[in-house]
């Protein structure tokens, strides 16, 4: 009885090291699409009244955690009965991403004089349309959150798919939550720097001092630091995407098997991307016209 007892301790212990040693392998795997994850929350959290901020992130988490809670059971019912979704779906995915990172690109280049018009032509609203606005981001950023979501659990699950489904489990979940909690934990200080930077600022009289320039230096690196995720969020999901079609599509693995890994990824998720965004451009200017 009692070595059957400890018989169980360690497979439990065995249990609990491949959960460990896989979940630094999906953390690795999905490190772009949290990087990806992380701007898009970060643009989308910020711009509303610095009273707001915090409620904003903390209504976005919590859609988030349900997303979390409905994708989960499906990825590893899918899992269990019908694994070879799996890779199609990632595909699917990847295409979204591609699109998603070139549209980007493409708006950048081409509606940015249009994208600042837009900026500058703000008018006063009310604090009742200023509610109802939040609501509206807070719903698309939550719809967001669940694309990207989807990819995120789907990408772990095909690191552990070979795995038994106890450690499927355990790794995908930790993923899934820890990922949902580092990455509105991080947006809610990024929102919060430029407000800390007021703080240091009036508590310094000397505009020179060095207390003061750190203050106004917090105040002015916001918008930096959110167009810099965005570049950075860009580039990600274009690597992500391409990753996906280079390790599961051997014709594309082959094509790029001669370039260092990075460029043919983002060199494929560039080409997935544009090949993506032509017909929907030209669905959205056949539907404006």
């Amino acid at each position: 009885m009692a070595s059957g007892f400890f018989a169980i301790f360690d497979d439990i212990a065995v249990l609990m090291d491949d959960m460990a040693t896989m979940s630094q392998v999906a953390t690795k795997k999905t490190a772009g699409i949290l990087g990806d994850d992380l701007a898009v929350a970060a643009e989308q959290a910020s711009g509303f009244l610095a009273s707001r901020e915090l409620p904003v992130i903390w209504a976005i988490f919590k859609g988030s955690i349900i997303n979390k809670l409905i994708i989960l059971p499906l990825a590893f019912l899918l899992s269990a009965f019908a694994p070879f979704l799996i890779a199609p779906i990632l595909i699917l995915g990847g295409i979204y991403l591609a699109y998603e990172g070139m549209e980007k690109i493409y708006e950048y280049l081409y509606h940015k004089n249009q994208t600042s018009k837009n900026t500058t032509n703000k008018i006063e609203k009310t604090k009742e349309e200023l509610l109802a606005y939040e609501k509206v981001k807070v719903k698309s950023a939550i719809r967001t959150d669940f694309i990207l979501s989807i990819e995120i659990v789907i990408i772990a699950l095909s690191t552990v798919s070979s795995h038994e489904f106890l450690v499927q489990v355990g790794v995908v979940t930790l993923i899934a939550f820890l990922a949902t909690v580092a990455v509105y934990g991080l947006v809610a200080l990024l929102v919060r720097i430029d407000d800390f930077g007021y703080k240091i600022v009036s508590m310094s009289k000397d505009s020179q001092s060095l207390l003061h320039k750190f203050g106004d230096m917090l105040i002015r690196s916001l918008p930096k630091i959110i167009r810099a995720l965005t570049v950075i969020g860009t580039i990600a999901m274009l690597l992500v995407a391409g990753g996906i079609f280079v390790h599961n599509i051997h014709a594309i693995h082959e094509l790029v098997a001669g370039m260092p890994s990075i460029l043919g990824e983002l060199l494929i998720g560039a080409i997935v991307g544009t090949l993506a965004l032509i017909p929907m451009e030209f669905y959205h200017k056949h539907q404006n016209a």
